[in-house]
């Protein structure tokens, strides 16, 4: 009865963390989509947790913000009111996560201290607290790229902050389902296609980050085509001026990526299916969710390209992609030989 009790406290304190996780990608996403992620021009991770209180307060840091290059070369019309609103999201973001950082050091501590925790438990726990640590840190070393210069920030360094956050929500789920009694789906092939999947996933991720980064979504709204082609006449001046690396920084090129790999995801997911159905007679519910989800997925993909990323269904588009890579590592974990 005491382990039980034991486990169920630690479960529900993991769930919350991995809850307040995705709900940061979420607001992190709100923040990207209304150009909220430079009004905070410092990184305070003590003092920064309070805002400004007085109408001097506001004027100060209104006054940093306005020496930044965000302000100097897109924003020189802004007032006081106008910035109030960009750094809301931004401070309710950072806010979150330093929130998130005692929610999962406080019980840390505690649990340790109590003895609730197994050695390989203690072990996987440093690593989500090394984790979400490197992630803070991450954050602003991405703000920081758009302090310098250019009003953007790096869409390397977007897409790294992204991943990560996702990784890290990713990972604290698998851990989760470590307390969760489930049956094991005896497929080594479903598992291998699942890996595929999730690599796949990942890099479909990363690319939606650079179509954010880059605002690559703004480009060429319509579908299925890009403009009147299937592959737009413009690349070849793309591949000229960026070179090989226009794959990873011309707006167009890397829009046309992730169009690419919704495709090819679309029909591994198809894939998937058929086989589950195939070998295994039954198909697996989180299999069919999976299938749900990339259905979905490609939907709300299509609706934010054509109406030009609106933020709702930006978001929306992301917290899906959310979903998807969750179910993928529960279905890896429940075809994957216990760890």
């Amino acid at each position: 009865m005491e382990t039980t009790i034991k486990n169920k406290a630690v479960l529900t304190w993991l769930i919350l963390g991995c809850v307040m996780v995705l709900g940061m990608v979420v607001i992190g996403g709100i923040t990207r989509l209304t150009q909220s992620g430079l009004s905070i021009v410092e990184w305070k991770p003590i003092s920064g947790i309070i805002p400004p209180l007085s109408q001097d307060e506001w004027q100060e840091t209104f006054q940093k913000y306005k020496e930044s290059p965000e302000f100097l070369h897109l924003r020189r019309n802004f007032t006081l009111d106008n910035f109030k609103e960009i750094y809301f999201w931004e401070y309710l973001h950072r806010l979150l996560g330093r929130i998130i950082g005692i929610i999962f050091l406080l019980p840390f501590i505690y649990f340790w201290a109590k003895g609730y925790l197994n050695a390989k438990l203690k072990r996987k726990l440093l690593i989500i607290l090394i984790l979400g640590l490197f992630q803070g840190v991450l954050g602003w070393y991405m703000v920081k790229s758009g302090l310098v210069n250019v009003p953007h920030v790096s869409h390397y360094r977007l897409a790294a902050h992204l991943t990560t956050a996702l990784g890290l929500a990713a990972y604290i789920f698998w851990v989760i389902l470590d307390f969760i009694p489930h049956k094991k789906i005896k497929d080594g092939a479903l598992f291998k296609w699942n890996i595929v999947f999730l690599i796949l996933l990942i890099l479909q991720i990363c690319y939606g980050a650079f179509v954010a980064g880059l605002k690559a979504g703004k480009w060429y709204n319509t579908f299925p085509k890009m403009g009147h082609q299937w592959i737009p006449d413009s690349f070849t001046s793309e591949f000229e001026y960026y070179g090989n690396l226009a794959i990873f920084e011309s707006p167009p090129v890397v829009q046309f990526i992730h169009r690419g790999f919704a495709y090819v995801i679309f029909v591994l997911g198809i894939i998937i299916f058929l086989h589950a159905y195939r070998k295994l007679k039954s198909v697996p519910n989180l299999v069919s969710l999976l299938l749900i989800l990339i259905i979905i997925q490609f939907a709300l993909g299509v609706f934010t390209l054509l109406y030009a990323v609106p933020v709702s269904l930006g978001v929306v588009h992301q917290v899906f992609a959310t979903f998807l890579l969750l179910c993928s590592v529960a279905l890896i974990k429940k075809t994957n030989t216990p760890s």
